[in-house]
């Protein structure tokens, strides 16, 4: 099931930018198109600096991660749109495609938003499917830490890309992480021992991956994607948006902190 020939969706060029600003963009992208003020689009996108982002509704995480450094720099925490768990964002890519539902039909709409994704990966010479989640899916804060019918796999098992969506009347934000060449160590020092191994080989650089799921998505959406940057005027709005966003993100260590006080008096 493909899009209607002949539609153009906005693409926004590549950009590296706070997490905080990230998801400030998925969201103004979202609301404007379920106004009907703005065209599907899709981008690419990276985190700078590293950042964790959690899920919308999730509430449980380590402590320790407000006190991570990477090259330098603290982890940015920051909350998603999206449902899932957290999501380590250094050394991949992010996709985010903002787009009219399926009726409302989210695993149908996940299949189908992904397929333009396995298809640009298999020409890369990597075949993925579509996990199972394991026991320790609802015991885990990583969305890594194993794979569902949303994510897609490698032939060995590694999980390549994790996907979340978030619905507004009609309207479907799905956005995930592409894992091109993550630190084990790091990732070591989010989420503990890795369950399963990064790849042997290096996998292609961005902007080889980029390129070619831009045409992958061009025949899977039998669309047009015109590139087109973010205007000044709309800068200025997600500026606006990422204020309330930044604040929510400040809040994340209290509200934290808060819970695991409340554990210490109960367990007393």
């Amino acid at each position: 099931m493909n899009s209607a020939p002949g539609h153009r969706w906005r693409l926004i060029p590549p950009l590296a930018a706070s997490g905080a600003m990230q998801m400030a963009i998925d969201q103004w992208l979202l609301n404007q198109y379920q106004r009907g003020e703005h065209p599907a689009t899709l981008r690419f996108y990276t985190w700078s600096p590293a950042a964790i982002s959690l899920g919308y509704h999730q509430r449980s995480y380590p402590v320790h991660w407000h006190d991570l450094n990477w090259q330098g720099q603290p982890l940015e925490l920051v909350r998603r749109p999206s449902g899932g768990r957290a999501v380590l964002h250094q050394g991949d890519l992010t996709y985010a495609i903002v787009m009219a539902g399926l009726g409302g039909q989210r695993l149908q709409t996940y299949h189908h938003i992904c397929e333009f994704l396995r298809r640009g990966w298999q020409f890369l010479g990597y075949p993925l499917d579509y996990g199972q989640p394991g026991r320790t899916y609802q015991h885990h804060p990583g969305c890594f830490s194993s794979a569902t019918v949303a994510d897609l796999v490698t032939s060995t098992g590694y999980k390549l890309i994790g996907s979340a969506q978030v619905w507004q009347r009609g309207t479907v934000l799905q956005h995930g992480s592409m894992r091109l060449n993550p630190d084990a160590y790091l990732f070591r020092q989010v989420f503990g021992p890795l369950d399963q191994p990064l790849p042997d080989q290096a996998l292609p650089p961005a902007v080889t991956v980029i390129q070619t799921l831009l045409t992958a998505a061009c025949e899977w959406f039998q669309i047009e994607l015109v590139p087109q940057p973010l205007s000044e005027q709309e800068w200025q709005t997600i500026q606006a948006q990422l204020q309330h966003l930044s604040s929510s993100s400040i809040n994340l260590r209290s509200q934290q902190l808060a819970a695991l006080l409340l554990k210490l008096v109960f367990r007393n």
